[in-house]
């Protein structure tokens, strides 16, 4: 298949469109470092649309806070790459969408950007499923090596953030 997309990113969007929809589900996801590389991912995929109800890239604080209704207290508190972060936006893609299960990325691509406690490489991700809007099952945070390159970062984070939406 053609593809401006890297040929692994494809292929997991297309065996988490294909699991989610023989279970029924439809998935959204709120991208914040990877810029709407998981949306582009599964809507690359034939057939999407069964399963992709919506994608929201929410860069800025500011779109984090209006899109998904993450509040300036948890970003002020904890800042935009956090697991509560993460969670707020995870909650906000599900409740402002009719998606059975939400992923949430936010993270530090760099080259620019980290702290020593959150150093260039630092992704935080969620999950939140419809029923369970309360409940968050969160994969955590994982540090992809920075000498990888950004283009590397965003795309692991996007492989990560795809596994989520497994059923």
């Amino acid at each position: 298949m053609d593809s401006l997309l890297p040929f692994e990113l494809v292929a997991k969007a297309r065996d988490i469109v294909e699991k989610n929809r023989a279970a029924g589900r439809r998935v959204a996801v709120a991208e914040s470092c990877t810029g709407g590389l998981v949306s582009a991912a599964l809507t690359e995929v034939p057939g999407s649309s069964a399963v992709f109800e919506a994608g929201y890239v929410t860069y800025a604080n500011e779109a984090k806070m209006s899109a998904l209704g993450v509040s300036e207290d948890v970003l002020s508190t904890f800042g935009a790459v956090s697991v509560a972060t993460a969670w707020a936006m995870a909650r906000g893609a599900l409740l402002r969408s009719g998606a059975d299960v939400a992923v949430a990325i936010t993270g530090i691509a760099g080259p620019d950007g980290g702290s020593a406690a959150k150093p260039v490489g630092t992704v935080v991700f969620a999950r939140a499923e419809r029923g369970h809007e309360d409940e968050a099952i969160i994969a955590g945070t994982k540090c992809f090596d920075p000498a990888s390159g950004r283009s590397n970062i965003r795309l692991q984070a996007a492989l990560c953030a795809l596994e989520l939406l497994e059923p």
